[in-house]
């Protein structure tokens, strides 16, 4: 687990230096505090002509090979060269094979499968990776730079192309190294953070940086780029299988992505957040342990966002050596560290969480195993339910009209988090529409009306005219016309698990210099269950069918029985006491950078509105604090 950034350049003017290319991997040490690296090879005639320049960066999180496993990283006679961000799981299978095929190893490290691997395949190496990654190859030989991320978007990879040179990095903070690379804003970038809560790929906060897609792999040769799919998952594809060979077949297969993820020459332990999702990943990581694992719990003082309970129940049944950490209103002070370490904006509030869950576990572990993915896969948010429900209420058809009628709006909230009323009326609200704008209804941070009511008119004329809700529906539509629930989930598995959960994740860890591993994202288990009917996994509401069929035993009923809580933020409550002045003072204030953008009127109302506990703002004004004190620092 690293950090690494680089440049190819064809004109001698955008040359990139090594004392340059050593600054630019020091702005991302945090990724990896124990041991730096670089690579420079000058811009020069070669017998196709003129050879490109090149420089690589690299920043080192110890986890492999503690010894050998430098970068960059060379195959024997120096034409191939490879900095590496994350871990091959499989890499002793490769090893082996590439041995038989007359390769030679200097190292134990899964860095050198790469290197020679790529020698054999070039590009289509990525195909047999099982990891997660963001892989940078120089080809001397071919003058090419050969860019690839990990398929479920773990690792991130972002790049800047210009005429004549090619940035790319783990982080965009990187290039503030370089004059003229985050220069300007992109105004649909932030109507899609309006949106979603973060700015989807291949978009960035900046104009003319890009993200590589998961999945995806870019080939930059002669100053020409391109960027395709090496995954081509046929997401339509759905397998006619009984429970019982489902439950035959993804037994060892989680188990298997479990042990893989094992392997370190560093101390290993879990996140334990007392779901269904972290307590498996925990148990089957217990088995294949003689010793306690080291488990980690986050909670908080407020009881409805508090699991730890839960998770102190799974300890015990399990063994495990458990530890519980609380988090506060005064935690909030972590937002300037936060708008730091997000290099564009990003407000999903259970970042804070998280990262007070790594630096907790970051004092005791290097790396930590976590059960991100298995809602996606396995049907198990409550929104999954409120759209197989809604479904019955289209049949209804005219009569559906009275869900969303006004009274139903007017009806008062709660304060509490599972606020029936609340809920009621965010599902009621949508019922109307096409069953993809339902989804994307109940996603939105602001919806279309609000975003209208809040944009200055000289920032809508910035606008492209790019519907936000274009990055949705194409992953909805990739699923074709399997039923609402698959649909809803895979298309989470493409959007709203790489842009949110692993971006989450990803920062959050290696900003304590953590590795954190999602076994439920090893590619093998994403595939076999994006292929499941649905029966197998949800039926009447209730998802994890399969996991609770395959597992059972190995967690208390209770674990399996409990309502799901997620991972949110006592936000509501927050903003009205222990932040009140702080929400209304940043937002409200004669220069908050956010007014360049948005009515200052309208944002003065949602505060008030929240703050007079008519509305719950919760979630929105969060999106806006984490944009004014992003634009503060950033701008």
């Amino acid at each position: 687990m690293c950090g690494i950034t680089g440049a190819i350049w064809t004109r001698a003017e955008l040359a990139i230096d090594e004392p340059q290319v050593a600054r630019m991997a020091r702005q991302i040490t945090h990724r990896g505090p124990d041991d730096a690296g670089t690579y420079l090879a000058p811009l020069g005639p070669s017998p196709r002509g003129v050879q490109p320049g090149v420089a690589l960066g690299f920043r080192r999180l110890s986890i492999i090979d503690l010894a050998g496993g430098h970068q960059p990283m060379s195959n024997e006679d120096g034409s191939v060269w490879v900095v590496f961000n994350g871990e091959i799981y499989n890499f002793r299978e490769l090893r082996r094979r590439l041995e038989g095929n007359g390769h030679r190893f200097a190292t134990h490290s899964d860095t050198e499968s790469i290197v020679h691997l790529y020698e054999d395949l070039q590009e289509a190496c990525f195909e047999h990776f099982n990891g997660m990654f963001a892989i940078a190859i120089w080809d001397a030989r071919r003058g090419q730079l050969v860019l690839g991320r990990d398929r479920l978007g773990q690792k991130p990879l972002y790049y800047a192309h210009h005429a004549g040179r090619l940035l790319f990095a783990s982080e965009m903070k990187c290039f503030t190294e370089v004059p003229g690379v985050l220069g300007e804003l992109d105004p649909d970038a932030l109507d899609a953070y309006f949106t979603y809560q973060y700015i989807p790929h291949p978009q960035t906060i900046w104009r003319g940086v890009s993200k590589l897609p998961p999945g995806h792999r870019l080939i930059y040769r002669d100053d020409r780029l391109r960027v395709e799919s090496y995954w081509n998952l046929d997401w339509q594809a759905e397998r006619r299988v009984t429970m019982a060979e489902a439950v035959a077949e993804l037994q060892p297969l989680l188990s298997d992505a479990v042990g893989k993820r094992l392997v370190a020459d560093v101390p290993v332990g879990a996140f334990l957040s007392g779901g269904v999702d972290s307590s498996l990943i925990v148990a089957l990581a217990q088995a294949q342990r003689t010793d306690p694992i080291r488990t980690f719990s986050i909670g908080f003082s407020e009881a409805d966002y508090d699991e730890t309970h839960f998770a102190a129940q799974v300890a015990e049944h399990l063994g495990t050596r458990h530890q519980r950490f609380e988090v506060r209103a005064d935690a909030v002070s972590v937002l300037e560290r936060l708008v730091w370490h997000f290099d564009e904006p990003f407000s999903d509030s259970s970042a804070v969480p998280t990262w007070y869950l790594c630096e907790l576990t970051r004092g005791e572990v290097k790396v930590a195993l976590s059960g991100d993915g298995g809602d996606e896969l396995f049907a198990g948010y409550d929104r999954y339910a409120a759209l197989w429900l809604s479904r019955w209420l289209d049949r209804l058809g005219p009569l559906k009209r009275l869900a969303g009628a006004d009274w139903i709006q007017q009806l008062p909230e709660s304060a509490t988090r599972r606020s029936l009323v609340r809920r009621a009326k965010r599902f009621c609200e949508a019922i109307g529409l096409p069953p993809e704008r339902r989804y994307m209804f109940w996603l939105q941070i602001f919806n279309e009306r609000r975003r209208g009511e809040m944009y200055r008119e000289d920032f809508v004329r910035q606008l492209s005219g790019r519907d936000p809700f274009a990055f949705l529906h194409a992953a909805w539509r990739r699923v074709g016309a399997r039923d609402l629930v698959t649909r809803a989930s895979l298309t989470d598995l493409q959007t709203y698990l790489p842009c949110d959960l692993c971006t989450k994740v990803d920062i959050t860890s290696m900003a304590h210099g953590l590795e954190v591993r999602q076994p439920f994202l090893d590619y093998r288990v994403a595939e076999f269950a994006g292929g499941l009917p649905i029966d197998l996994k949800f039926r009447r509401g209730v998802g994890k069918r399969l996991l609770r069929a395959a597992f059972g035993p190995k967690l208390p009923t209770a674990i399996w029985d409990r309502k799901k809580m997620g991972f949110g933020v006592p936000l509501a409550a927050w903003f009205r006491k222990d932040l009140r002045d702080l929400v209304r003072d940043t937002l409200t204030a004669n220069d908050a950078r956010i007014s360049h953008f948005l009515r200052s009127e309208v944002v003065r109302g949602l505060v008030e509105d929240h703050q007079s506990e008519r509305v719950d703002h919760g979630y929105g004004l969060w999106n806006l604090l984490f944009l004014e004190l992003w634009l503060r620092r950033w701008q």
